[in-house]
C-alpha cells in the first residue's frame, strides 16, 4: 500500500506494474488474507498501525478480485481504468501537433510493438498494454534470474524510455493540465 501510494504520485506506469505484481502476489497466496498476513506482510518492518493498514488494503484487494472475477487471472477494474487513462492520454498526445518528441518516441518503438504482436502478444490489447506487458514479463524473468536476450533487452530499453515519457506527461497533465491544441 505504501509503495503503491508513492508510485502513483511519482510514476503511473511503475504504479501499474507494481499493482499487477500485487495481484500476482495475492494469487500466489491463494487469495488468502491470513496467509498473506502470516507469510508476507509480517516479514516487513511495519509498526502496528502500518501493518493494520496494509492488511486492510490487501483485504480490500482480495475482496475486489473475488467480486470482479480476477482471482485466477486478469486485472482489477481499478488497474484497467488506470491503463485506460494512460491509453487515452497516449492517443491525445499522438493526435496533437504539440508533442513531436512523443510522436518520435512512439514511432521508434512501434516496430517492437508490431514484433511483439507477431510473436504472440494479444492483438486485441492496445499498444500501451502491449508495452506494459513486455515490461512486466521481463521484470518477472529478471526476478526469477532468467536470461533475457540482447534483442529483448534492447526493446525493453526503448519501450521503457517511451513509457517513461508517457508517465511524465501523465503526471504533468494531472498537475498542470496539458494543452493539446
Amino acid at each position: 500500500m505504501f509503495i503503491a501510494q508513492e508510485l502513483r504520485k511519482k510514476n503511473i506506469a511503475e504504479y501499474l506494474l507494481y499493482m499487477w505484481q500485487v495481484e500476482d502476489t495475492i494469487r500466489a497466496f491463494d487469495c488468502s488474507l491470513s496467509r498473506l498476513r502470516r507469510e508476507y506482510i509480517d516479514r516487513f518492518d511495519y509498526n502496528d498501525e502500518q501493518k493494520s493498514d496494509e492488511i486492510d488494503w490487501f483485504g480490500n484487494l482480495i475482496k475486489m478480485m473475488n467480486e470482479e472475477g480476477c482471482r485466477d487471472k486478469g486485472h482489477l477494474q481499478i488497474n484497467k481504468v488506470t491503463l485506460q487513462l494512460l491509453t487515452e492520454l497516449h492517443d491525445q498526445l499522438l493526435a496533437s501537433p504539440k508533442f513531436p518528441f512523443y510522436n518520435s518516441a512512439y514511432y521508434k518503438v512501434l516496430p517492437f510493438i508490431v514484433e511483439l504482436r507477431n510473436h504472440g502478444a494479444n492483438k486485441d490489447e492496445g499498444e500501451i498494454e502491449t508495452c506494459l506487458n513486455l515490461l512486466y514479463g521481463v521484470m518477472m524473468l529478471r526476478l526469477q534470474k532468467k536470461e533475457v536476450s540482447p534483442s529483448t533487452s534492447h526493446a525493453v530499453k526503448e519501450i521503457s524510455t517511451f513509457i517513461g515519457m508517457l508517465s511524465d506527461y501523465y503526471k504533468k497533465d494531472k498537475e498542470e493540465g496539458l494543452k493539446f491544441d
